[in-house]
C-alpha cells in the first residue's frame, strides 16, 4: 500500500505595524554574542530588513487575540528596530515583515526561537574572503565595505590578500586540507607557483607550520630591517623597480625586500656615490665595501690627527651647557637621587656636550696624499668612514733607494718599487683611486694585443705538462720532511702575515683566519688577545715578510723549536671553536659540523690544558650577569658560594642581582657550562659542601652591603635553615 506524502502548509507573512509588536518571554537567546545591536540597526537603516519576524498573536485568558503579536525569533532585529524609532529614523507605526505562526500551533514558541538560531550554517572563511574580493572588482573601496560590514579596512585588506592566494591551495583550504592560520602565511609572498610549490614541499612533512611556510616563502628575500635595505631605503628601493614582501597577520617588522640582486645594486652605487664625495679630500685611494672583516687594517698604519677646533659659537654653547650641568649637580648634590625630570636634563646636556666635544680630525696633508680610506656600512646600516691608512707600500722611501738603481721615474729596471701592482683608473676622482675589493671602480678590462713574435704555448699542452711536474714535486716532497716543513710554513706565514693582499702558492694548505662576529666589548683588551698581538709583533719584526725567497732562506736555517713555534703560532689562527647559529638549508654549518667542532675543540683544549680562569675570563656584569636571567644569576652564586648565599641574593631587582653577583663570583673560579672543560669539574665535592652555608659573619657582610629596598631578613633564622647538620640539610633531618 502506498504511503501518501503528507503536505506541508507554510505559516502566513503579513505586515505588522511595529508599535503592535513585543519581545517574547519564550526567547532562548538571552545571553549577548554576535554584531552588536546598534551594529545591526545601522545596517537595517542601510540595507533594510533582509528578514522578516517570526511572530505570534498574543492572547487573553479567554484565547481572544489582542491585537498584538510577540516575537520569540528575531529579538535582536526587533531591538534593533526598537533603537531606530527612538532615534526618530522609523516610525513607530512602520510595517514590520512578519511571518506569523498559528497560536494554536503545535510548534512551541521555544522551539521556533531554538531552530531559528541552530538551523543557520555559518558562512565559510573563504566565502566572505570571495565575497570582498566580488565587492572590490564591482567598483566598492576597501573604507567603503569595512563600513558596510562593521569592520575594520585592515580586516577588509587581510580578507581581500588571503582570497589572492592561489586558487589550488584556496580549495584546498575550502576541502579542510589546511588550516586558516597556514593560509594566511602564503600571503607573505604572491608568486602563485612559489606558494604552491611550498605547499607540495611541506604538506606531507612533519613541519608545516604557519612560521615554517613564511621562512620557505621569504628564504631568498632580505629583511626591511637589514642594514643594506636602511642605507639604501625603502622608497629608493621601490622607486628602482624592487618589491617589498608584506605579512598582513602578524608583525613583519617592515616586510622583506624580493630581489636582493636590486638591492646590492643600490647599496654599492649609493657608497660609490659617497666614496667619490670624499675624495675631494685628496686622499690617495678610497676602499668601498658593504662588509669589511676583522682585522680590515691589519698591515696598516693609522694617521694620528688632531681634532678640529671649535668655533667661536660652539665654545660659547659648550660652556653654557657646562655650567648648566654643574650647577644642577651642585644643586642637588644632597639627595640620593636626582629627581627623574632632573635626571633627564642631566643626560640631555651630556649628550649635547659630547656631540661639541667629538670632533673632526685634521690630518697632515703630506699624509693625506698617500693615505686611503675605507668606506662601508655600520651595523645599524649608517654610513662609515675610516679615514687615515697608510698601506706599506705607500711608506715614503729611503733616499738610499736612488743609490741602489732607482730611476728618476721611481722605477728600478722597469719594476714599479711600490710593490701595490695597482695602475691608475680613468674612476680615480681629482687623483683618488676608488677601489672596491681591490679592482677599480668601473675600470674596464685590459686587452694587451700579442706581439705576434712568439705565441704562447696552447692551454691544454701547459696542463698536461704541469701535471707532469705536480706529480713528480709531490714524490719528491713526500721523501723530503725538512723540505715539506719549510713549504708548509712559507705557506702558512704569508696567510698569517699578508692578510690584506691575496697571493698564490703551490700548496693548497692554508690558514683561514676566523673572525669572531660576535664578541664581548672586553675581548680586544683581554689578557689572551694581548699576549696573541704580543707574539704577533713579535715574529713579524723578524721574518722578511717583502720576498718568498727570502722567507725561504730565513725559514730554512731557522732551528727546530722555532720552526715549530712559528708553525703553532701560525696555526692558531686557523683555530675556531665558535658557536654558530646552525643553518639546516646548507649555507652556513649543520647541527652535525657545530658537534663536531666543539668535540674537536675539547680534546685541543685538554692537549693545551686550557684554563679560561687563568685565561683572564671573569663573570663581570656588562660580560655575562646582566645579560642572563636572574635564575642563571642565582645559579652561578649558588654553585660558587652555597645556596645560602644565594638566597641572601633571591630578593634583590636584576641590576642589583648582577652587580653582588660580580662582586661574590671575583675571584671563585666560577665558570658558565660553556667555558668549562669536559674533562674536569669545576668544583669538587669538598668545595661544594663547604659553600653549602653562608658563615654568619659573611652573610651579615653581605646583609650590610646590600641596597635597602624596604626588606628585612631574619639572619640568624636563615642560616639556621640553611645550615648543614652531619653533611643533612635542618630541614631534611626534622
Amino acid at each position: 500500500m502506498t504511503k501518501v506524502a503528507q503536505k506541508v502548509t507554510l505559516s502566513p507573512s503579513r505586515d505588522i505595524p511595529f508599535d503592535k509588536l513585543v519581545l517574547s518571554q519564550f526567547n532562548v537567546r538571552r545571553i549577548k554574542a554576535g554584531v552588536s545591536v546598534e551594529e545591526l540597526a545601522e545596517d537595517i537603516a542601510r540595507r533594510g530588513l533582509l528578514q522578516g519576524l517570526n511572530v505570534r498573536a498574543v492572547v487573553d485568558a479567554d484565547g481572544v487575540e489582542t491585537g498584538t503579536f510577540e516575537i520569540p525569533a528575531g529579538g535582536r532585529r526587533f531591538q534593533a528596530l526598537s533603537l531606530l524609532v527612538k532615534q526618530k529614523r522609523l516610525a513607530k507605526t512602520a510595517p514590520i515583515p512578519c511571518i506569523v505562526r498559528d497560536a494554536a500551533s503545535e510548534i512551541l514558541a521555544e522551539d521556533d526561537s531554538l531552530a531559528e538560531n541552530m538551523q543557520r550554517v555559518a558562512l565559510h572563511p573563504l566565502d566572505q574572503f570571495r565575497a570582498f574580493q566580488a565587492l572590490r572588482e564591482k567598483g566598492q573601496g576597501e573604507e567603503a565595505i569595512a563600513a558596510a560590514f562593521f569592520v575594520t579596512s585592515q580586516i577588509v585588506k587581510q580578507r581581500l590578500k588571503l582570497a589572492s592566494v592561489a586558487p589550488a591551495l584556496l580549495e584546498v583550504y575550502a576541502e579542510d586540507g589546511m588550516t586558516l592560520e597556514q593560509l594566511m602565511a602564503f600571503t607573505v609572498n604572491p608568486d602563485h607557483a612559489r606558494q604552491v610549490q611550498v605547499w607540495d614541499a611541506v604538506k606531507n612533512s612533519w613541519n608545516k607550520e604557519p612560521y615554517a611556510i613564511r621562512r620557505m616563502l621569504t628564504e631568498t628575500s632580505v629583511r626591511a630591517s637589514d642594514r643594506r635595505a636602511v642605507f639604501v631605503g625603502i622608497d629608493a628601493y621601490e622607486a628602482a623597480g624592487g618589491v617589498v614582501l608584506r605579512d598582513l597577520f602578524q608583525g613583519d617588522d617592515g616586510g622583506w625586500l624580493e630581489v636582493p640582486a636590486l638591492l646590492d645594486r643600490l647599496v654599492t652605487e649609493k657608497l660609490q656615490a659617497d666614496a667619490e664625495a670624499l675624495a675631494s679630500e685628496g686622499w690617495k685611494w678610497i676602499e668601498v665595501a658593504t662588509d669589511l672583516p676583522y682585522g680590515y687594517s691589519h698591515g696598516l698604519r693609522r694617521l694620528a690627527g688632531d681634532p678640529a677646533p671649535m668655533t667661536d659659537e660652539e665654545s660659547a654653547a659648550h660652556a653654557k651647557l657646562l655650567a648648566e650641568y654643574r650647577a644642577l649637580e651642585v644643586e642637588y648634590s644632597g639627595q640620593d637621587e636626582y629627581p627623574d625630570e632632573i635626571d633627564a636634563r642631566l643626560g640631555e646636556l651630556e649628550m649635547a656636550m659630547e656631540a661639541l666635544e667629538q670632533r673632526p680630525l685634521i690630518y697632515d696633508p703630506a699624509e693625506v696624499v698617500r693615505a686611503g680610506v675605507f668606506v662601508t656600512l655600520d651595523r645599524d646600516g649608517s654610513l662609515a668612514v675610516y679615514r687615515g691608512y697608510v698601506r706599506p707600500e705607500d711608506e715614503p722611501r729611503e733616499e738610499t733607494a736612488v743609490q741602489d738603481g732607482e730611476n728618476a721615474d721611481g722605477r728600478v729596471q722597469g719594476i714599479d718599487v711600490g710593490g701595490s701592482g695597482r695602475q691608475s683608473s680613468e674612476t680615480s676622482v681629482g687623483g683618488t683611486v676608488i677601489t672596491s675589493g681591490g679592482q677599480p671602480i668601473g675600470a674596464e678590462p685590459s686587452d694587451e694585443e700579442d706581439d705576434g713574435a712568439l705565441k704562447p704555448l696552447p692551454e691544454r699542452l701547459v696542463m698536461e705538462l704541469t701535471a707532469h711536474r705536480t706529480l713528480a714535486l709531490r714524490e719528491a716532497i713526500g721523501r723530503s720532511p725538512e723540505v715539506a716543513l719549510t713549504l708548509l710554513l712559507l705557506k702558512l706565514v704569508t696567510d698569517t702575515f699578508r692578510t690584506s693582499s691575496a697571493s698564490g702558492s703551490c700548496l693548497e694548505a692554508s690558514v683561514r683566519h676566523v673572525y669572531m662576529s660576535a664578541q664581548a666589548p672586553d675581548l680586544k683588551d683581554s689578557v689572551v688577545a694581548k699576549l696573541v698581538d704580543e707574539r704577533h709583533a713579535a715574529w713579524e719584526a723578524d721574518l722578511p715578510l717583502g720576498d718568498d725567497a727570502a722567507l725561504w732562506d730565513y725559514l730554512t736555517v731557522l732551528d727546530q723549536g722555532s720552526r715549530l713555534a712559528l708553525l703553532a703560532h701560525c696555526l692558531s689562527f686557523g683555530v675556531n671553536a665558535l658557536h654558530e647559529k646552525v643553518n639546516p638549508y646548507g649555507a652556513g654549518i649543520t647541527a652535525s659540523g657545530l658537534t663536531r667542532r666543539m668535540s674537536h675543540a675539547d680534546l685541543v683544549a685538554r692537549a693545551v690544558d686550557l684554563d679560561m680562569v687563568e685565561a683572564g675570563w671573569e663573570p663581570t656584569v656588562d660580560g655575562y650577569l646582566n645579560r642572563v636571567p636572574k635564575a642563571r644569576i642565582l645559579e652561578a652564586v649558588r654553585e660558587a658560594k652555597g645556596e645560602g648565599t644565594a638566597q641572601l641574593l633571591d630578593h634583590l631587582k636584576k641590576v642589583e642581582m648582577a652587580t653582588e653577583a660580580e662582586r661574590l663570583l671575583k675571584g671563585s673560579g666560577w665558570l658558565p657550562e660553556v667555558l668549562r672543560r669536559a674533562d674536569l669539574v669545576a668544583f669538587d665535592d669538598a668545595t661544594a659542601t663547604e659553600g653549602q652555608g653562608a658563615s654568619v659573619q659573611d652573610a651579615a657582610e653581605l646583609v650590610a652591603e646590600m641596597p635597602d629596598n624596604g626588606e628585612t631578613i631574619d639572619l640568624p633564622a636563615f642560616l639556621m635553615a640553611d645550615m648543614p647538620v652531619h653533611g643533612v640539610p635542618m630541614m631534611a633531618a626534622e
